[in-house]
């Protein structure tokens, strides 16, 4: 399952890129999910394995413990397991995103927390949440709340297909719980640890 973003025959197409004002920096598009790019980092496809990385920025945010099922929050969840530190990123743009999100928002907030996360040790993972607004105040510390405000419900199946769609989740949520205080339009910011054992199972 952790290869299948890679073809028939484990090939991974990987086109090298130039980015606006960063010359001679080393860019790479990699067609595959997130996690499986900082997996084949991590071995060296690209250089040395990265010591941080940078998951997102994402298109609607990732809170409460639903986080299991992101993609961006997985990759920096991937990084942690091959000893970098680790940021992921997501800019809550809502059910009705707007044409034109604040992601520069989002990428000035990450970057005030660069340096608290290279003093961090290895393996370390911080979730970061932005409100999508011009403007935001630093980032504050939250714990995952039990449901987010957005979950996604089945909406048809059958004829061979299923549809899903995303609704609004109605409920108190804790005063200091990330998506309370990611809705009241603070950046919220969340240290994870990946998945463990569970030694309190009798088996």
């Amino acid at each position: 399952a952790g290869l299948s973003g890679a073809g028939g025959d484990g090939r991974i197409a990987v086109d090298r890129r130039d980015l606006p004002g960063l010359p001679g920096v080393p860019a790479h598009a990699v067609a595959a999910h997130p996690g499986l790019i900082v997996l084949a980092a991590a071995q060296g496809a690209f250089g040395d394995p990265p010591d941080v990385v940078l998951s997102g920025v994402n298109h609607g945010a990732n809170v409460g413990r639903a986080v299991l099922h992101s993609g961006t929050v997985g990759a920096a969840l991937t990084a942690s397991l091959n000893g970098a530190r680790a940021l992921a990123v997501s800019l809550d743009v809502g059910l009705e995103p707007p044409l034109r999100p604040h992601w520069d928002t989002a990428v000035a907030v990450a970057a005030t927390l660069f340096d608290r996360l290279a003093g961090l040790p290895p393996g370390a993972v911080l979730n970061l949440n932005v409100p999508d607004r011009a403007e935001a105040g630093p980032p504050q510390r939250a714990g995952l709340a039990e449901f987010g405000t957005v979950r996604t419900r089945v909406e048809h199946t059958g004829d061979g297909a299923i549809s899903l769609a995303a609704v609004v989740v109605e409920g108190e949520l804790p005063p200091d719980s990330d998506a309370r205080l990611l809705a009241e339009g603070h950046p919220t910011v969340t240290a994870l640890r990946s998945v463990t054992e569970d030694p309190g199972v009798r088996l």
